[in-house]
């Protein structure tokens, strides 16, 4: 899979007080033929997360766009999993409503961060959305002891399936440094609200990875395809990665051929894509340097 890099399309509007940095974990879902809303996160001058969305006309990607002034779902209540921010990662259709499952992230001591999952809903693909509760949908359980993140949400069958982030440990290094180590599992729901974890690592860390983030699950050509974002102490910055199935049990790694830029928006991290076709063409909207911080970008598959 080599993929050729378009630019980017979207930064953040500095005008906008939650818009003051990062376009992260882009979402696009399809309004049209040539229009596709795509969902993420933006961040404060605090650090603080919420979600909005841009629209992404196709027939011309680099033009100006229409976009959410406001927040669709803002972080939580003071004290609240989610009181640091509130990242979308995946939005389906369920009951004639739409549901948005994201990672609530808040502050800790031991460690810098926590996060868990929650769920919100609307009437409209545009929300706003409201949490269907205070609490995670998805928090600490016995088999992810540490922390539950970004939750990507499929239905199969008469069930939803969920791939999502899991911590393994954290460690400190000689220097007293911490260090996350984390890569995908899964869950599965009735309903969609009440879940039941998978105690199977889906896509283990290899020799010196760490973590392995933002998983995405596509289904193309008769197979399904997990996105993922790596990174290694040999390359202490995500990269893109991919593993297929044919039966969602059985993953096996492929590479995918895309390359930081010499300098510029993408030339130290490139994360989080999520593809979709126009046209009959394979697109990723990704991000580059520091998770997002300066937008998302667009590239075509082109062998």
């Amino acid at each position: 899979m080599k993929w050729e890099k378009l630019g980017l399309i979207f930064a953040p509007d500095r005008s906008l007080p939650w818009q003051q940095s990062h376009v992260q974990n882009p979402l696009p879902i399809a309004l049209s033929e040539h229009i596709f809303r795509v969902f993420f996160a933006s961040r404060d001058g605090g650090n603080t997360s919420r979600t909005g969305y841009f629209d992404l006309d196709m027939r011309e990607p680099f033009a100006k766009k229409n976009y959410c002034k406001e927040p669709i779902l803002d972080h939580g209540d003071l004290g609240a999993f989610d009181d640091c921010g509130a990242m979308a990662h995946s939005i389906i259709p369920m009951n004639g409503e739409y549901v948005m499952y994201y990672t609530g992230w808040s502050k800790a001591v031991a460690t810098p961060f926590t996060f868990f999952i929650g769920a919100a809903r609307a009437g409209s693909l545009d929300g706003p959305y409201e949490r269907v509760s205070k609490a995670p949908i998805l928090g600490r359980n016995f088999f992810d002891p540490f922390l539950t993140a970004a939750p990507y949400v499929v239905k199969v069958g008469n069930y939803y399936l969920m791939y999502y982030v899991t911590c393994i440990k954290w460690e400190k290094d000689t220097e007293g440094n911490l260090k996350h180590y984390y890569t995908i599992t899964s869950a599965t729901s009735a309903d969609g609200f009440n879940w039941s974890p998978n105690p199977r690592i889906l896509v283990p860390l290899e020799d010196d990875e760490y973590a392995i983030a933002r998983p995405v699950l596509f289904f193309d050509n008769g197979r399904y395809e997990l996105w993922f974002s790596f990174r290694g102490a040999k390359t202490n910055t995500y990269t893109l990665g991919l593993a297929v199935s044919t039966d969602l049990v059985t993953w096996k790694r492929e590479k995918v051929d895309i390359e930081f830029s010499k300098e510029g928006w993408d030339s130290e991290m490139i994360c989080y894509a999520h593809p979709f076709y126009y046209q009959g063409e394979k697109y990723i909207v990704y991000n580059g340097n520091s998770y997002g911080a300066t937008g998302t970008g667009i590239a075509k598959l082109v062998s």
